[in-house]
């Protein structure tokens, strides 16, 4: 090869290709470990409402459908090409797929107005000028995120702030990683150490039959430390790339990366001051709605519909307009969304099998021989590998949940230890297993291929899973109940 002549760029796999691999794989799992299903019995759970949580003991081994093998390798086969759209479809992921579509929309209007790329210029020439508010930017808003995590479960609702924190960061001289960690894995922080989270700490407590959000200064501990942890990790990598762009997992990849803020632009105006006034009165109220009145999905899309309404009025796009910037924000959301519904797909093919209750059957009858202090670890170990195959706080909670309680009991854990296991397990491989649809979105979002973000995110995955046991046993000696 000449001396000038250019170096290759890796081509890292496509998020797209890599999720239908893995449907593939868990198509080939089916053929591999026996189906079989658990009893459920549909149970009332204080502050949440009723779940289906699976009977302990209840387990059988159950005969395939349908015997003829060649009727199996093309069932197979048509399950594999059919996972992505029931994986649409999913009433667990249909929500979630609009709500990304709709709050992407609204996202658009918002940056139409020209609002928010006026403020983040006052940010960067802010963190410009001050050192210690160039310092304090990235804690500041990892802190905001995690605090919402742990206390009312934002999850899906840091997709569309990708958009505004990538640009951010580029502009700031990070790279779309550190943009894309700010909200996801700050949110993941709180999510993981939740303290109020009704979603994962209310439901799992409801059915392990521990007063709901009992705990609460053992699990505020753990959220701080958690929190700290993540802002380190991020801010090293952030100042890191600062120094040197080559040291990015992003340098030399072929992936068209998202814009950068234009260092030029429109003042910020009283105007912009209105829209932004506004979009933090609809934060307000997604907040309140969610901790006072139960919001979830549906609820908080309609208010980010109504406030793209709102935005757009104040902003002076006129109905034209606003109407316009709304719709190219769902076109521009449409790729996350596919990637949401392939993430699905996988679940559904194992569904299908009939092998997930198999999987958590396995794994949970090793615990009963174990000491408390081995035992906790174990469960931790066990909802951490639960949670490939069920990336869903509140599902997983259903279904573990009937079966890790009493074995706490039979080990000498106790439940609320059990529950604290739970929630780590559930809530730390969320920031690095593919099966997840909002981490997906996130980096579909970001244009993060997810090889380069598990292999960036591997070092904080070991030193959180390091913590957990370390924190469990902590559980353990001093009886937490």
């Amino acid at each position: 090869m000449p001396d000038d002549a250019p170096t290759p760029r890796f081509r890292a796999p496509d998020t797209t290709l890599i999720l239908f691999g893995i449907i593939v794989l868990a198509a080939l799992l089916t053929w591999i470990v026996p189906p079989g299903e658990f009893a459920r019995n549909e149970i009332e759970v204080e502050g949440v409402g009723t779940r289906e949580v699976v009977v302990p003991g209840s387990y059988e081994r159950i005969e395939r459908e349908g015997s003829d093998l060649g009727a199996r390798v093309v069932h197979s086969v048509a399950m594999i090409f059919k996972a992505p759209i029931l994986g649409f479809i999913d009433e667990d992921a249909a929500p979630i797929i609009a709500f990304v579509l709709l709050v992407g929309g609204a996202f658009a209007v918002l940056t139409e107005t020209g609002a928010v790329d006026a403020a983040l210029r006052r940010v960067v020439a802010g963190a410009e000028r001050s050192p210690v508010l160039d310092l304090l930017l990235i804690p500041l808003f990892i802190a905001v995120f995690s605090l919402g995590g742990a206390v009312f479960g934002m999850s899906e609702e840091t997709i569309p702030f990708v958009l505004i924190f990538v640009p951010l960061a580029l502009a700031l001289g990070y790279d779309a990683i550190t943009g894309a960690a700010i909200p996801f894995l700050g949110s993941g922080a709180g999510f993981a150490a939740a303290f109020l989270n009704p979603f994962t700490v209310g439901v799992a407590q409801g059915i392990a039959g521990v007063a709901l959000f009992s705990g609460l200064a053992f699990r505020v501990g753990l959220w701080i430390v958690v929190t700290a942890i993540v802002t380190g990790f991020v801010m090293w990598h952030a100042r890191r790339v600062r120094r040197d762009a080559t040291s990015s997992p992003m340098h030399g990849l072929d992936v068209e990366p998202m814009r950068a803020l234009d260092a030029e632009g429109a003042a910020f105006t009283g105007r912009h001051g209105a829209v932004l006034l506004a979009f933090a009165l609809g934060i307000v109220a997604l907040v309140t709605g969610v901790l006072t009145a139960g919001w979830y999905i549906v609820e908080i899309a309609a208010l980010f519909v109504a406030l793209a309404a709102v935005l757009g009025a104040v902003g002076g796009l006129g109905g034209n307009g606003t109407a316009k910037a709304f719709m190219a924000g769902v076109r521009d959301l449409a790729p996350t969304a596919v990637i949401i519904g392939l993430a699905r797909g996988i679940l559904v093919v194992l569904q299908d099998g009939q092998v997930v209750d198999t999987i958590l059957n396995a794994l949970a009858s090793g615990l009963g021989g174990a000491g408390a202090t081995v035992a906790a670890s174990a469960m931790f170990g066990i909802q951490t590998a639960i949670n490939f195959f069920v990336p869903s706080g509140s599902g997983q909670a259903a279904l573990t949940m009937p079966l890790m309680a009493p074995l706490a009991d039979l080990v000498g854990v106790s439940r609320q230890t059990a529950v604290l296991a739970f929630q780590m397990g559930d809530g730390f491989t969320n920031m690095i297993i593919p099966t997840s649809p909002v981490l997906m979105g996130v980096l579909s979002l970001a244009r993060v291929p997810w090889p380069t973000w598990a292999r960036w995110i591997l070092p904080l995955q070991i030193g959180l899973f390091a913590l957990g046991v370390v924190v469990l046993t902590i559980a353990v000696a001093v009886g937490y109940a």
